[in-house]
């Protein structure tokens, strides 16, 4: 455009003469117009593209900052935990402490128990007679003596096997407590890991996001400041040409002024009627729509999506519910409840509730398995076409593809239909 213009005023030197100079001057300010309307027209976009990006970025502020809080809510749960396993350690040691003392206990008892045996195959067996040993007493004296002494081992030795199986039991008791509070305790442990590894997972995710987002707020904040300095230039080329029109061809001037008034009005006139529309639009409410029994289990959900945070243990409370803080079963409990069905809420229970069917049998509104971090770590609700919903860790409540990728592979086969 410069070099056209440039051409144009050296053609009026070497000879137009200055009454070619207004026409040059009009058809040059029209070609300015034209890319001055072409370059607004794009700074416009640019401003659009940039505030949709800025919005963007406050949306997914506000998403990380509730990704951030379920991670400090689950890491407290973590320490918790840990705390808790510490405590149960210490309990196990002088549990395990009291099992050797009573062990210790019940081998000499064995012992003792051994020796009397063997004392009594080397007098003659288990069938001894005792009016043997009586007999051969020396006197009196010493026959009372023996008596009393056979008496005390008899009663003696039914006092160590009473103890004996009394210790054995208490063992047993003590070893099956340990064994079970270990067990519960390393699986919360198991189930606490796991999520602490996928919110990990999130965070990275929503960093990337994040950072492709800034991105993107860079180059159209500066696609933005090249166009608004195009069109600053522009102006200034608009403004010289008119003042130079202005003194040669007042008349010519006046036309284009009104011509630009004109293009103006229409202009403002546009930017009204668009106004009015899209505040009309604006102002038309949402419809929603609200389904019952399966349909609602499906599309509970659906107003979560984008706007929730996988949470460990979350979904089971009004305030979860309310700020979208679920957990993979804590959201199908829910989801379930919304169509009127009671199901539990948790991958233990809820492996265990409905009917299974094939997995080629599915259909919408049947429940999903995943293999995750443990078996049947993940639950979600089918909705046909290969597509499950269900609160993912690395989302929260979102629709995933199960036909292929990871949740393909994660699937196990296990299907539950609740009638």
């Amino acid at each position: 455009m410069k070099k056209k213009i440039i051409a144009l005023n050296t053609t009026i030197m070497l000879g137009l003469g200055a009454f070619a100079l207004p026409a040059v001057n009009a058809e040059s300010l029209d070609d300015i117009k034209k890319e001055r309307s072409d370059v607004k027209s794009d700074l416009s976009k640019a401003e659009k593209e940039l505030a949709a990006v800025l919005t963007e970025l406050n949306g997914l502020e506000e998403k990380i900052a509730k990704v951030d809080q379920a991670v400090a809510d689950n890491e407290k749960i973590v320490k918790e935990t840990e705390k808790e396993i510490e405590e149960a350690k210490a309990k196990v040691k002088k549990l395990e402490e009291e099992i050797k003392v009573i062990q210790e206990r019940i081998d000499k008892r064995s012992e003792i128990l051994k020796e009397r045996a063997v004392a009594i195959q080397n007098s003659g067996g288990s069938n001894v007679n005792y009016i043997e040993v009586l007999l051969g007493s020396t006197s009196f004296s010493d026959f009372v003596d023996r008596v009393g002494a056979i008496s005390k081992i008899v009663d003696a030795d039914e006092e160590l096997l009473i103890q004996h199986d009394k210790d054995k039991k208490e063992v047993e008791e003590k070893k099956a407590t340990v064994d079970k509070e270990l067990t519960t305790l390393n699986e919360k442990m198991t189930d606490l890991e796991g999520m602490r590894e996928q919110l990990k997972e999130q965070e990275a995710q929503n960093d990337k996001l994040k950072a492709e987002l800034k991105e993107k707020e860079e180059v159209a904040a500066e696609k933005k400041s090249k166009l608004q300095a195009k069109d600053v230039d522009l102006a200034a080329m608009q403004a010289e040409i008119e003042s130079s029109m202005a003194r040669q061809a007042p008349v010519e001037a006046s036309v284009t002024n009104n011509e630009s008034t004109s293009t103006a009005n229409t202009t403002n006139s546009n930017s009204s009627s668009k106004s009015k529309s899209s505040a009309k639009a604006s102002s038309t409410p949402a419809s929603t729509t609200v389904g019952s029994g399966m349909q609602a289990v499906i599309s509970a959900g659906n107003k979560y999506i984008g706007k929730s945070v996988y949470v460990f243990g979350g979904g089971r409370s009004a305030s979860d519910i309310a700020a979208g803080r679920f957990d993979c079963s804590g959201f199908v409990h829910w989801a379930f409840a919304q169509g009127g069905y009671s199901v539990g809420a948790s991958t233990d229970a809820l492996k265990n509730q409905g009917t299974p069917v094939p997995a080629s049998q599915m259909q919408p509104g049947d429940m999903v398995f995943f293999n995750t971090y443990k078996t049947d770590g993940h639950v979600g609700i089918y909705i046909g076409g290969g597509k499950f919903i269900g609160s993912q860790s690395s989302t929260g409540v979102a629709i995933a593809d199960m036909s292929s990728g990871y949740w393909a592979k994660a699937f196990n086969g296990r299907v539950n239909r609740i009638n």
